[in-house]
This record gives C-alpha cells, sequence and structure tokens, in this order.
C-alpha cells in the first residue's frame, strides 16, 4: 500500500533557491532585495551588501559575488 501523505508531499513543489542581496539587518531576520527588484524577510545572518542565498524564507547561506543580467520573457 502507498504512503499517501508521501503522495500528496511529491505533488507540492520544493520552494526555490533565490540569490539577492542584504539590504537590511534586524534581530534575526534580514532584507534581501531580489535581481528584480523585489524584497523579502528571511531568518538568518548577513552584512549588508552581501550576497546570500534564501529559500523558503530562511538564508542558505552566502552566494558568491557574480554578474546577473536580468532576462524578461
Amino acid at each position: 500500500m502507498h504512503n499517501l501523505y508521501v503522495q500528496f508531499r511529491q505533488l507540492i513543489p520544493d520552494p526555490p533557491l533565490q540569490a539577492g542581496t542584504v539590504v537590511e539587518i534586524g534581530s534575526g531576520v534580514v532584507t534581501v532585495q531580489l535581481p528584480g527588484g523585489g524584497r523579502i524577510k528571511a531568518r538568518g545572518t548577513g552584512a549588508i551588501g552581501q550576497n546570500v542565498f534564501v529559500r523558503d524564507d530562511t538564508v542558505e547561506g552566502i552566494a558568491p559575488t557574480l554578474t546577473l543580467e536580468l532576462i524578461e520573457i
């Protein structure tokens, strides 16, 4: 018999990994500006101006400093 909960979880996509720049620091929360101009708040730490990876409103780590090119579709 198949586990219905596991089958249900497979229908929900994983949250995307996003990269952005820290623009504001709070108490355990940072505000990250995404390349498209949006801002999100994420739990974790970082320094202002530092690039970070964010997934599911949590800072996962430091992102490399690379030139980003936004392509609109």
